[in-house]
C-alpha cells in the first residue's frame, strides 16, 4: 500500500480511554482468573499464566554490554569497528490490533530473556542478493530485508505472511505442512519463496510497510543494520490458528532453545509490564510501541467489544502517523528514520541513562545523505546484569528541563 492513497482521518482517539483502564502488573494474577469477558481480557490472562504460573524466582541472564551498547558516547569503542550485519524484523499486528512479542530464552547470543519482534538476519541463499557494505542499499528498504522479515516472522512463530496468486487472502496451509516448512526452510532445505509458491502463494512482501531502521552502536562488536516492518494482519482472519486472541504456537523451528513462548497482547499491556521490570524490552522495542499504543487502545469499556469499525479507524490512525516525522520538524518519514542510540545523559536523580535517538550511526553520517532520527524523543533506561530495566520514552525537552530544575536547587 503507498502511503500517498492512504486516508488521513483525524489523530483524535476513536474513543475515549483513561489510565486507569491500563491493566497493571500487580492486577494479572486476579485478570488471569477472572470472570470478565474473554474479549478483553483473554490475552492478559495468556500473559499472566506464562509469567506468574507458577511463580519462579528470576534468573539473571550473563553478563552483557547493555551500558557500553548505547551509552556509546561514555564508553571506550573496540578497536576495529564491525560492519553491522543486515537484519530484519516485523510488529505484527494481530486481528484485535494486538502485538506479537517472541520470549527469548536467557542462553540466546542476542536479547537474552527479553521480549522480541520475529525477524533475524538475512540470508543471501533465501532472501536474494543483499548489498554490500558500500552499495548506498545497503541501509536502505529492499526486497532482501522484505523476504528476510517474512521469512523469519514465519521460521519464528509459524505465521505464514503470504497471499494467494490471485490474489483473494492470506495463503491457508494445513498445520503438518506449516511445521516441515518451517523445519525445511530454518535447515536451508528448501528455498522459502519457492516452497510458498510450491503452494500456490507469493510472499506478502508490498504489504510491509517501513517502520524506522536501527543501527547498533560502534563500540559493540556484534552489530546490526535493522530495518523494522509494520504488518497488519486482516481484521477478519479465516486461519483458525490465527483467530482473535489466539495463542500462537510456541516456535519450533530451534526447539525451543531460542524462544520460549510467542503472545499477542496490546501495546499497553507489554508496555505495563515492562515498566513494572517484569519483562524486559530493550529500547527499539520499547520506544516503537510507545510510539503505537495511542492508537492501538485495547479498551472501550468493560463489557463492549472492538467493533470492526473501531479497529480499522485506529489502524487508519496508525497509516496517517507514518506519513509524518513524529514532531520534530526535521521532515524525515518515520519510513526513512535510522537511529543508532547515543548516551545523552547520566541522570542523578534516577541513575538512568538517557539515549539520543536523532543520529544514524557513522556509516550513514560518512556518506552525507542527511538521514537521521528522532530529534524529539529520548529513552531513559538503567542497565543491570538482567537487562535494561525501567525503561521509558520522554521528549528531550521534558528531560532536559528536569535537569536545570535539579542543577538550580543544588545551587
Amino acid at each position: 500500500m503507498h502511503l500517498s492513497r492512504i486516508p488521513c482521518p483525524s489523530l483524535r482517539p476513536a474513543y475515549p480511554i483513561s489510565l486507569t483502564q491500563i491493566p497493571r502488573p500487580e492486577h494479572l494474577r486476579a485478570i488471569a482468573t477472572s470472570q470478565t469477558p474473554r474479549s478483553h481480557l483473554h490475552s492478559r490472562a495468556l500473559i499472566a499464566k506464562a509469567i506468574y504460573a507458577p511463580r519462579r524466582a528470576v534468573m539473571a541472564v550473563p553478563k552483557t554490554e547493555l551500558g557500553k551498547q548505547y551509552m556509546s558516547s561514555s564508553a571506550k569503542p573496540v578497536k576495529k569497528i564491525s560492519e553491522p550485519r543486515p537484519s530484519a524484523s516485523i510488529l505484527l499486528i494481530s486481528p484485535r490490533n494486538e502485538i506479537l512479542l517472541l520470549h527469548r530464552v536467557r542462553t540466546s547470543s542476542s536479547f537474552p530473556s527479553a521480549h522480541v519482534f520475529p525477524g533475524g538476519n538475512l540470508s543471501a541463499s533465501q532472501d536474494g542478493a543483499i548489498p554490500g557494505p558500500e552499495d548506498e542499499a545497503r541501509h536502505v528498504d529492499g526486497r532482501a530485508y522484505r523476504v528476510g522479515a517474512i521469512r523469519e516472522c514465519f521460521e519464528e512463530s509459524g505465521i505464514l505472511l503470504a497471499r494467494k496468486k490471485n490474489g483473494e487472502g492470506l495463503l491457508e496451509i494445513e498445520d503438518s505442512v506449516r511445521e516441515q516448512g518451517r523445519k525445511d526452510v530454518h535447515a536451508g532445505r528448501v528455498r522459502f519463496e519457492e516452497w510458498v509458491e510450491g503452494l500456490g502463494g507469493v510472499v506478502d512482501v508490498d504489504a510491509l510497510l517501513p517502520f524506522t531502521r536501527w543501527v547498533t552502536p560502534t563500540n559493540i562488536p556484534k552489530r546490526f543494520t535493522t530495518q523494522m516492518y509494520l504488518y497488519f494482519l486482516p481484521l477478519t482472519q479465516p486461519i483458525s490458528s490465527l483467530t482473535p486472541s489466539s495463542e500462537i504456537p510456541t516456535p519450533t523451528s530451534d526447539g525451543g532453545v531460542e524462544h520460549t513462548a510467542a503472545l499477542f497482547a496490546p501495546c499497553s499491556t507489554w508496555l505495563s509490564l515492562a515498566r513494572a521490570n517484569e519483562i524486559i524490552l530493550f529500547p527499539p522495542q520499547f520506544y516503537l510501541m510507545h510510539l503505537l499504543s495511542p492508537f492501538l487502545s485495547p479498551f472501550l469499556s468493560p463489557s463492549l467489544e472492538l467493533s470492526s469499525q473501531i479497529l480499522q479507524s485506529q489502524r487508519d490512525q496508525v497509516l496517517h502517523f507514518l506519513q509524518g516525522d513524529g514532531g520534530d520538524g526535521k521532515g524525515i518519514l518515520w519510513a526513512d528514520k535510522v537511529m543508532s542510540p547515543t548516551g545523552f545523559l547520566m541522570r542523578k536523580s534516577d541513575g538512568r541513562s538517557v539515549l539520543a535517538l536523532n543520529r544514524p550511526g557513522p556509516e550513514l553520517e560518512a556518506r552525507g545523505e542527511g538521514r537521521g532520527g528522532d530529534e524529539k524523543r529520548v529513552v531513559l533506561v538503567k542497565f543491570g546484569k538482567e537487562g535494561p530495566r525501567d525503561v521509558d520514552v520522554r521528549e528531550k525537552r521534558e528531560v532536559l528541563a528536569e535537569e536545570r530544575v535539579e542543577a538550580g536547587a543544588k545551587l
